[in-house]
């Protein structure tokens, strides 16, 4: 059964269309909600947890009826949301605490379920400290980790790497993508960081301006191209003339030199090449799309 159907899913405000019949399907995993600012993510995720109605269409999470099973459709999902919403003289054990209550844990379940979540969000340390002294960071980890107390089965992070440095980032990213992978908890996760997705996701969902432009797996985004890339450590533009000479199509890219692939003789030939001049090679790849480019791609087609 999929995590999330929607079927013609419409959103309309008096000046707006936030959602345009978005028809999609998302299944276990992690899985990326991307678009830019204003494409319509934050609306989705509103929408599919009840907390906003659209004007038409229908959607289901884990089977729930958005309309008919919200109260039983919330029970089984977390919400980390995009904005700074913590009350700030609390601390992130009483709160995370709190939050486990509400969601129906006894007392003392709430409090070990906090302290192990906390944990695992790298907070523990830090735990009974107000969240009003907490950086940017440390409060992102707090809202994912009262989206993870009760144990739900599937999150939505709103743009949970917004307001982080790149380290930041990186180490958000990686608690996102050990979400599914350690505890088998399904992630709808927004980003406008392309980058982001194509490293942590197993399928992408691309919006813009509403409209469904795409769903498909990581590894079709990023599909092998009829290029190879080649880097040695000689100079990239002797490297590129040598290849140009030997009847090859060569691109740049900052230090990679892309080939035109007619065929598997083209590896033969960029090897013959890189001995006869007795260049270093560092790397011989079939270059991969990156979802960026796609994503420009299919915005393009759409206009």
């Amino acid at each position: 059964m999929p995590v999330i159907t929607t079927d013609e899913l419409t959103k309309r405000y008096p000046r707006v269309t936030a959602l345009d019949r978005l028809s999609v399907e998302v299944g276990d995993g992690v899985t990326g909600l991307v678009g830019a600012n204003g494409a319509g993510k934050s609306t989705l995720i509103k929408i599919l947890l009840g907390l906003a109605t659209p004007t038409s269409g229908t959607a289901t999470v884990l089977g729930h009826d958005i309309r008919a099973d919200g109260a039983a459709l919330r029970a089984r999902v977390g919400y980390m949301p995009e904005h700074d919403c913590l009350p700030s003289d609390m601390s992130a054990t009483e709160l995370v605490v709190h939050l486990a209550r509400m969601s129906g844990l006894p007392a003392d379940a709430a409090r070990e379920r906090a302290a192990d979540t906390l944990r695992h969000v790298g907070l523990y340390e830090e735990r009974y400290r107000p969240v009003g002294g907490y950086s940017t960071g440390m409060k992102q980890r707090v809202k994912l980790a009262q989206a993870l107390v009760h144990d739900p089965d599937v999150v939505f992070l709103d743009e949970p790497t917004n307001g982080l440095d790149p380290a930041g980032r990186d180490e958000m990213l990686d608690l996102v993508r050990r979400i599914y992978d350690e505890f088998g908890i399904s992630v709808l996760v927004t980003s406008h960081l392309l980058g982001e997705l194509e490293r942590i996701c197993d399928h992408v969902v691309v919006v813009d301006a509403g409209v469904l432009l795409r769903s498909s797996a990581v590894a079709d985004f990023t599909r092998a191209s009829a290029q190879i890339a080649v880097e040695v450590t000689a100079d990239a533009d002797d490297a590129a003339a040598a290849l140009t000479a030997a009847g090859l199509r060569v691109a740049r890219e900052g230090a990679l030199l892309l080939v035109g692939l007619d065929g598997d003789a083209t590896y033969d030939v960029v090897r013959d090449v890189v001995a006869d001049h007795g260049y270093g090679l560092v790397r011989l790849s079939p270059r991969r799309h990156h979802i960026s480019e796609v994503f420009d791609r299919e915005v393009d087609d759409a206009v």
